[in-house]
């Protein structure tokens, strides 16, 4: 889930650029709800009501469409979750805007499927190939932007010099992770009000007590 931000002046996409957005915003809703392995040229088609050869055109085998599809995904994500961060001070406000927004991208079921990484990376987890290296190196991003937002919020002072950034990175995402799938498949909001509070707790536990916790 990389941080690279999606500049707002970027030039016009031209028509044919549109219609590969088009396709690709039905791949990453297909994908978070069928996984990537049923996301075919041929399912993505019928759902779009294209023909076969006019998406051929734009990817020419199932591999590659997967691929780019996690690669829009990235972006979307980066839109989401980190877009409004980056407003938020670097240190410990910034730490909860992502995580925030992180559950609110989940809550808002941005994907017919919920957070996207979460599906896909649990169907390839097992796997080899190309597509299991991009979910990987996404995941893994992922994991190293949530330890370097807690050795900013260490900086900072506003975390304690006992909060281990790995540590806590791995909470996170797995509190998160719990908080999606309760939410998918229970269709449960509490989930998400949980991850939240487990999140926050953590915080607290080394949090100066100045420190404002706003998750």
């Amino acid at each position: 889930m990389p941080l690279a931000m999606i500049s707002s002046a970027a030039p016009k996409p031209r028509k044919g650029a549109f219609t590969r957005d088009a396709v690709l915003r039905e791949a990453m809703d297909l994908a978070s709800v069928k996984g990537l392995e049923g996301l075919t040229i041929g399912t993505l088609s019928e759902a779009l009501g294209l023909s076969k050869s006019g998406l051929f055109a734009h990817f020419g085998s199932k591999e590659e469409l997967q691929l780019a599809t996690v690669q829009a995904a990235q972006k979307v994500f980066n839109a989401e979750v980190f877009g409004p961060a980056v407003r938020a001070p670097k240190g410990l406000k910034r730490l909860c805007a992502v995580l925030d927004g992180w559950l609110d991208y989940v809550e808002q079921e941005i994907f017919r499927g919920g957070c996207f990484f979460a599906s896909v990376s649990a169907e390839f987890d097992s796997r080899e190939g190309p597509v299991r290296e991009e979910i990987l190196g996404c995941m893994d991003l992922w994991m190293e932007t949530l330890a370097r937002l807690v050795r900013e919020a260490k900086e900072s002072g506003e975390l304690g010099r006992h909060a281990d950034p790995e540590q806590l990175a791995f909470e996170f995402n797995a509190l998160g992770m719990a908080g999606n799938s309760g939410f998918q498949l229970r269709r449960d909001p509490k989930s998400l009000v949980f991850a939240r509070r487990a999140i926050r707790e953590r915080l607290k536990t080394f949090a100066q007590p100045y420190a404002r916790i706003t998750i």
